[in-house]
């Protein structure tokens, strides 16, 4: 009997064992790096071990840490979670070897589908995507496998998931450079740098089964999800059941996935994924062997708690004792990836401060189900993955209907801050071709230009903003704010703001029963007159980052939060940065000058590939950077010559720090 159990890993798979094992009656221990001292998960668990310093490295990667913190307080048992250690079968096998429950599959079967190579050997009776899964790594040997396979193929890390050390390559010419960023990737992910090649297959669906196995032999599938939509190799939305599938190909997939299962003597929860070509053929791929991400809509649609599966399991109990048997599925279930992410910037991930997180108020209902481990005023660092939440809704009705519901959640959902997907979903959810249910993984390559931001009206935000800076701190009345000293109480009072590209002026001039009329101007940089608006704007209530208006008869409820100089409004699910700009001057502003190349993110820099003086042409790579688990190439603008650099490898630089210098050529 288990009754107090370690969790070896952090964020919100971490907080979601943790309410699970306090259903349970099961104590919890977090554990911690430097930049989760003061995090949710760690808050959640009754005790918490600091294992040591942020780098992954260092803290949640070090087994032994892990172990010496089970064996301190006394833990029975450990759970992976998912990512670090999850997969590792060294770490299995010394939690096993401690005397410890290892809250998953079998060593031998982490073993077996840890490399991507060896398991399609080991496996048989599968449906396999033609490719080239030999020992040979030499780039000779993998570029000619790469023509016999034929273009376009994919290269990827044996020992991989989550996308890393994956390529697609259209032509014989890109595959030494593809073959070496991939290495460099899956070393760097995995500590291991085999590769595999794979036929490209045309805009697949990527559906992949949720299976469960005992320790009594006995091994079920609760069904598929469908995982097609995605960026950089990685979902962002998942649905279950998929509307591509009818019973029969259904039962077929399933079929194959058990006997997987039941070749490896599988226990614990796996997941099998496999591609569907567009002539309804599925191929398998690969397996993972531990909880997915997105195992909460099979909770949803199938009504189960996988973790809690699995902690009976671990206990020795049968998949009969559990009623899995006889589970049915009930309904359709979608969940998204809620990531600190720019959409427009190619979907890098971005850091900085949480200032203001929200959940919907149905997250109370039965239909939609929130995943976090973030709160308000946490920091999203460059250490880890930078997904925030999961929103996941439940229909027991229709596709249609989980849709609805999930959007409407996201639409009441707040986070201010720092850039992130949440608008991206909604248009996602909004697309006409994921409604009708024509999804494939390139999805989002396919309908980029329909998915891409339109820039809103900033009106409003405008508004609640210059409204909230003239009105904190000042009387009850809201007419003369503290410290906007005027001997006119009446005299406009003046805020300028940048809201993107464009700069804009208000004059707010207080009237009675907090009442403003507001005046709003763009400001160009021509001597053109300026497109001037004045509204009538009503103050009805407010309170720390809430203001509910009244503009010109239309009322809102805006979020408005700051942070320094900035400020961050949403209003109707929709979030403005703007950017206050004070009056006084600013003689230690530097300019962005041409030439200069700055880091799109903040990360590790990985490598340097060019010298001073050296010349290059537009499209080659200058230098790599690596964070959130995912690596950058920053690529010459246009041909040139290396005027400096900066920064070496190994040096940790912020976003927007400028990295070298480039010379355009005489010739540009």
């Amino acid at each position: 009997m288990i009754r107090k159990l370690l969790i070896a890993n952090r964020g919100e798979i971490a907080c979601r064992i943790s309410r699970t094992c306090r259903e349970l009656g099961i104590a919890t221990v977090a554990v911690y790096s430097d930049a989760d001292t003061n995090a949710l998960h760690v808050e959640m668990a009754d005790e918490a071990v600091h294992l040591g310093a942020s780098p992954a490295s260092e803290s949640y990667l070090n087994s032994e840490k892990i172990i010496v913190a089970a064996k301190r307080t006394g833990a029975d048992a450990i759970h992976p979670g998912y990512g670090f250690l999850s997969e590792n079968p060294d770490f299995a096998q010394a939690v096993i070897d401690t005397g410890l429950t290892w809250i998953g599959p079998p060593v031998n079967a982490i073993r077996a589908m840890g490399k991507k190579r060896e398991s399609k050997l080991i496996l048989k009776d599968i449906p396999l995507v033609p490719g080239y899964e030999g020992e040979d790594q030499s780039d000779a040997v993998l570029i000619e496998a790469a023509a016999q396979i034929g273009f376009p193929v994919m290269v990827k890390a044996s020992a991989g998931g989550g996308g890393k050390g994956m390529r697609r390559v259209d032509a014989a010419d890109d595959l030494p450079e593809a073959l070496a960023a991939a290495r460099r990737e899956a070393k760097q992910a995995f500590g291991d740098d085999t590769l595999i090649l794979e036929k490209y297959v045309v805009n697949p669906r990527h559906i992949e089964i949720q299976i469960f196995g005992d320790a009594h032999g006995n091994v079920i599938a609760l069904g598929e999800r469908e995982c097609s939509i995605q960026r950089r190799h990685q979902k962002i939305i998942e649905e279950t059941p998929s509307p591509a599938l009818d019973d029969a190909l259904r039962q077929r997939i399933c079929d194959v996935a058990v006997s997987i299962g039941q070749q490896l003597g599988y226990i614990s929860a796996g997941t099998v994924e496999f591609l569907l070509d567009s002539d309804r053929n599925f191929f398998f791929m690969e397996m993972n062997t531990r909880l997915q991400v997105e195992h909460p809509v099979t909770e949803q649609v199938w009504q189960a708690d996988l973790v809690a599966w699995q902690i009976a399991v671990a206990e020795g109990q049968t998949l009969e004792q559990l009623g899995a048997l006889n589970a049915q599925p009930r309904g359709h279930s979608i969940e998204v990836r809620l990531y600190a992410e720019d959409p427009a910037n190619d979907f890098l991930p971005v850091t900085g401060d949480i200032l203001h997180f929200q959940l919907p108020e149905t997250t109370t209902s039965a239909s939609v189900r929130v995943d976090t481990g973030i709160r308000s005023g946490d920091s999203v660092s460059v250490f880890y993955d930078p997904m925030l939440a999961k929103i996941i809704s439940h229909s027991p009705f229709s596709r249609e209907d989980a849709i609805r519901r999930l959007d409407d959640a996201l639409s009441r959902l707040h986070l201010l801050g720092l850039r992130n997907n949440l608008p991206f979903l909604r248009r996602l959810l909004h697309h006409p071709a994921f409604i009708a249910g024509n999804l494939h993984t390139h999805f989002i390559d396919q309908y980029r230009e329909e998915l891409r931001e339109e820039a809103a009206d900033p009106t409003a935000a405008l508004i609640a903003a210059a409204l909230a800076k003239t009105r904190r701190g000042s009387p009850t009345n809201g007419t003369v704010p503290v410290g906007h000293w005027r001997n006119s109480p009446n005299r406009p009072l003046q805020h300028s703001f940048v809201v993107g590209e464009k700069h804009y002026r208000t004059e707010i001039t207080p009237k009675q029963n907090q009442q403003y009329d507001v005046r709003i101007a763009q400001v160009s940089a021509s001597h053109n007159e300026p497109d001037e608006h004045i509204f009538d704007v009503r103050v009805l209530q407010e309170s720390d980052v809430q203001m509910a208006l009244v503009v010109d008869g239309h009322r809102q409820q805006a979020t408005v939060v700051e942070h320094g100089d900035i400020w961050w409004v949403q209003i109707g699910g929709n979030s403005t940065r703007l950017d206050w700009q004070t009056p006084l001057p600013l003689p230690n502003r530097t300019a962005k000058t041409e030439g200069s190349l700055r880091a799109p993110m903040t990360g590790q820099i990985m490598s340097i590939r060019i010298e001073v003086g050296q010349s290059v042409s537009q499209g080659d790579i200058l230098a790599t950077l690596e964070a959130m688990k995912m690596e950058h190439r920053v690529q010459a603008p246009y041909d040139g010559v290396v005027g400096a650099i900066h920064h070496q490898v190994g040096e940790t630089v912020q976003a927007d720090t400028v990295l070298l210098e480039i010379h355009r050529s005489d010739s540009a």
